[in-house]
């Protein structure tokens, strides 16, 4: 029996992809037999039945050799044609007509809630519009969730809907088979492709794209979205045409991606005027308000990703929190990624922010050289997300780290240690994860060699167990440390490793701590202290101070470190007073602790002296490391590095107080010793002859200590490099020196040469930049340009109060000088209410008895004197000459020139044969103790020939 079967009987596929048969169905058929049921025939058309058993599978309606014993033959040949034996029906479907166009393949992603304009639409749009010539490939690639798709939809229904292409196909590119359904998707609607060959119905779709003579104009757009890997395009990518859109959206960027017909375009995170206007937007639809500035907040903490935000808003309507509270909740170190993600994720979006960040892990980790991309990123996530040293990740603990982690080749003896990763196998992993956006890697910058997102580096770190964390945390801070010079000779270095490190602290919660502190921490408050940033060391060691105390106790060494440098950086940031008086408690407890001999509670000696020094106590200091000294020999050695800086302290202070003469002897003495033991190029050989140089030109060979310097530059450019803050130093005393050799308009040339490069290297607001401010003005005055000083130093006043506070040192001196010049102009009377003013504050900040103290009040008396109260002067000269020589001693330079100015103030006064009778009783202290030709012993010979002369006139010979 056979009947004939209408077509409309016959119904279509789905309007869908997954219509389409898998390639791993039977395709060869078209003959279906069930025997022993009678026989049926059908011809093209026609329906056989026979028969009536039991159905048989036939294979998700694909035609099939099907069989069916006992039920009789049924036999269907030819398209179109059913076979039905007992009640098992078999269907062979053929090719359909081609759909009319305009058509579409594939549902477009719906678009997301509060979706914003962006650049790169607008770059999409324009790279695809060129008309007249083959249209490229364009394949927006970035990081997971920075909306990829959503630009590519985008811009498919903006096409669609504005009638500009009358063919769309929308392909989910995830894998190959995936491509392949949706192409032969599209074959079978539009090309009448045959449905039961999956593979040629793509291959005939493809055809189909190729623009031919003589055929209708179809302008077409096919999107292939998510891209996982570009060998599944091989052979499968649409041809170039005239008539023709690609856009392709991925996380790879991949050199395959790119070629002759396809450009890439890098999508990246929302600016901060477009993540705060999606915030707001998106809330208000939730009937939400935030301030602004929450907002910002917000957005910034989530890096700017566009899913984070549209997650983070969801999770603010469901929780009904404020973002306020979900920035507390984000930076809970305890709280995962994906805790913070509401329970439906909005806008149709498959993965939560920790998926999407993390999903390409899986295949960079396959890449070569496998299994090392995956520690790399857990080892870069412990770092900062906006720059990481290549030199960290790259260093020996770092490869050690990859070494336990890679796969054995397979030729390799189960149980043999896998060979050693070296740095080449380093940066492949590095390009592996940079290749699938997981992280931004460049050679142009070694020292932000890589940047990673903040998310995935939160992402990342949830994954990790407390043993893997705790292990990783420090891995990454002996990298650091590795990678850290004894010389910052390069700036931009040493800040990249100072923010790595600030980095590593806010997520390595007490690993840094366990079993002691790292030898990071240290280091990075030292080199925060040595850029300049004297403050912020001192604040950076008093948090140290506090969380060691937390974790390791108060009595732990390392505690005592903290303590130790948060002293130091006290007295650098300017209140000595305050760092002697901390040493002063610390060292009982280096004793108690650690004993009386242990290096550190010598070192502790040694800043407590150097601390007394500098808060006034010049005497003090000398003693004190002329007492440490025996002690430094007896337990490190005459030799130990720390023996012979305690040689050259006590030097530095016995100049300071008052013999600069024996302080070049004893630092004459020093070099050879510095230069057997360290070498001529050790940095303490470098400053021995620096400080020697000094001392000679304090004591008055001004020439002398200009070619020592001029001598020792070299050698600091060439060890240091022309940056190094102690090659600025250099260059610094270098001009000091030539100005007090009388060359003056040298000097400040020189300084005016100098004060650029400080402000490039260190910044305008570094201490040694506002001293070479400081220095530049007084050169300028010093060579005549009197009205330029005041100006530069008035100039210079709020910034020394902005940048170190009112109460420093150095804000007191340039106040000092201020006034000085002030006089020098002529307003003798502004220069002595300035030093009124002044006076008061040097003895609340620095104490009545420091030297700066007392040279602000010989500087009152004498410009009262030129101010015309020579009395007045003189009164306030004999008053401070006792404290002069009870301070300083009577042989002190500065005790001299109290005496020298007090007998010339006696001389203006009337007292010209007083005036005398002093000098000459001056003069010999002068020689003894200056030499005959330092420029103050030859001040004090010129002043007596003259007040001689005055007194001759009133009879005095």
């Amino acid at each position: 029996m056979s009947t004939t079967a209408d077509r409309a009987d016959i119904p279509d596929p789905p309007d869908t992809a997954a219509a389409v048969p898998p390639a791993a169905a039977p395709t060869d058929g078209g003959l279906v037999s069930a025997r022993d049921t009678g026989d049926a025939q059908a011809t093209d058309g026609g329906t056989a039945v026979s028969g009536h058993r039991g159905p048989a599978p036939s294979g998700n309606g694909t035609p099939v050799l099907a069989q069916a014993t006992k039920t009789g033959d049924a036999t269907a040949i030819g398209p179109g044609a059913t076979a039905v034996s007992g009640n098992l029906i078999v269907h062979h479907r053929g090719p359909q007509e081609p759909a009319p166009w305009p058509h579409q393949v594939g549902a477009i992603p719906s678009r997301a809630q509060s979706f914003q304009p962006r650049a790169e639409a607008t770059r999409l749009r324009e790279a695809l519009h060129h008309g007249g010539t083959a249209m490229l490939g364009q394949v927006l690639t970035g990081m997971g969730g920075v909306g990829k798709t959503q630009l590519a939809a985008d811009h498919a229904r903006t096409m669609w809907q504005d009638g500009a292409v009358d063919v769309l196909v929308w392909v989910t590119a995830a894998n190959r088979t995936a491509v392949v359904a949706g192409y032969a998707q599209a074959g079978v609607e539009l090309c009448r492709a045959d449905p039961n060959h999956p593979e040629r119905a793509a291959a005939a779709f493809l055809a189909w794209l190729e623009p031919k003579k003589d055929a209708p104009r179809c302008r077409w757009l096919v999107v292939l979205d998510d891209v996982t890997d570009p060998g599944d395009l091989n052979g499968l990518w649409p041809p170039a045409s005239p008539l023709g859109q690609v856009v392709a959206t991925t996380r790879s960027r991949e050199a395959a991606l790119a070629g002759v017909s396809r450009r890439l375009i890098e999508v990246g995170l929302f600016t901060p005027a477009e993540a705060l206007a999606y915030l707001t937007e998106a809330l208000t639809a939730h009937g939400r308000t935030e301030p602004d500035d929450q907002l910002t907040a917000l957005a910034a903490d989530l890096g700017h990703l566009p899913l984070a935000l549209s997650q983070a808003t969801a999770y603010l309507a469901d929780a009904d929190i404020t973002a306020t509270d979900y920035r507390v909740l984000l930076a809970d170190r305890a709280t995962a990624l994906a805790d913070a993600a509401p329970d439906a994720l909005p806008d149709d979006q498959h993965h939560t922010v920790a998926a999407a960040l993390t999903l390409s892990l899986d295949r960079a980790d396959t890449m070569r050289p496998a299994s090392l991309a995956r520690p790399m990123l857990h080892l870069a996530a412990f770092l900062d997300a906006n720059g990481i040293p290549l030199t960290v990740l790259t260093s020996p603990l770092a490869l050690t780290l990859l070494t336990a982690h890679r796969s054995p080749p397979s030729s390799q003896a189960p149980g043999s240690a896998p060979a050693r990763v070296g740095e080449r196998e380093a940066v492949a992993a590095l390009r592996a994860l940079h290749r699938l956006h997981l992280i931004d890697h460049t050679s142009d910058n070694p020292q932000q060699a890589v940047r990673i997102h903040q998310l995935t580096q939160h992402a990342v770190r949830d994954t990790l167990t407390r043993d893997q964390h705790h292990q990783l945390a420090r891995t990454a801070a002996d990298g650091l440390l590795e990678s850290w010079p004894e010389v910052e000779r390069d700036t931009a270095l040493a800040q990249a490793l100072r923010a790595n490190t600030t980095a590593l602290m806010k997520c390595a919660e007490n690993a840094l701590y366990q079993p002691d502190a790292h030898a990071v921490l240290f280091r990075a408050g030292q080199s925060l202290g040595e850029a300049g940033q004297a403050a912020s060391a001192r604040d950076y060691f008093r948090y140290q101070k506090n969380t060691a105390t937390r974790h390791l106790g108060p009595d732990h060494p390392d505690t005592l470190t903290a303590r130790h440098d948060l002293a130091f950086w006290r007295g650098v940031s300017g209140d000595a007073a305050g760092a002697a008086a901390a040493f002063a408690e610390l060292l009982p407890d280096r004793i108690r602790v650690q004993g009386s001999d242990h290096p550190s509670t010598l070192a502790t000696r040694s800043n407590l002296a150097r601390w007394r020094g500098v808060s006034g106590d010049a005497a003090g200091a000398a003693a004190a490391f002329a007492e440490l000294l025996p002690d430094r020999i007896r337990v490190q050695g005459p030799d130990h590095p720390t023996t012979l800086a305690n040689r050259h302290n006590l030097a530095r202070w016995r100049g300071v107080s008052g013999d600069a003469a024996g302080a070049a002897v004893a630092l004459a003495e020093l070099l050879p010793d510095r230069i057997r033991i360290l070498g001529p190029d050790h940095l303490d050989t470098l400053n021995t002859r620096h400080d020697l140089a000094f001392w000679r030109g304090v004591s008055g060979d001004a020439a002398s200590a200009a070619v020592a310097l001029a001598e020792l530059l070299p050698d600091r450019i060439r060890i240091l490099g022309p940056d190094h803050p102690d090659t600025l130093t250099a260059r610094h005393d270098l001009a000091f020196w030539r100005g007090v050799s009388g060359d003056a308009a040298s000097a400040a040339a020189a300084f005016a040469e100098l004060l650029p490069d400080r402000i490039r290297v260190q910044g305008p607001d570094h201490p040694s930049t506002l001293t070479a401010r400081h220095n530049l003005a007084q050169w300028r005055g010093k060579a005549g340009d009197v009205a330029g000083a005041v100006a530069a130093f008035a100039e210079l006043l709020p910034d020394r109060i902005r940048v170190q506070g009112p109460d420093h040192p150095d804000t007191l001196n340039t106040r000092h000088d201020l006034a000085y010049w002030r006089g020098v102009s002529g307003d003798a009377a502004g220069a002595v209410a300035a030093f009124a003013e002044l006076l008061p504050d040097r003895i609340r900040v620095q104490g009545p008895d420091h030297p700066f103290t007392l040279a602000t009040r010989n500087n009152l008396a004498r410009w009262r004197g030129k101010a015309g109260d020579a009395a007045g002067a003189v009164a306030a000269f004999i008053e401070l000459l006792p404290d002069r020589i009870r301070v300083q001693g009577p042989d002190h330079p500065d005790t001299l020139t109290t005496r020298h100015d007090l007998a010339y103030w006696r001389g203006v006064s009337g007292d010209a044969a007083g005036a005398v009778a002093a000098f000459i009783e001056l003069l010999p202290d002068r020689i003894r103790i200056l030499g005959p030709d330092h420029p103050d012993t030859l001040t004090t010979r010129q002043d007596l020939a003259r007040w001689r002369g005055k007194a001759g006139d009133v009879g005095v010979g």
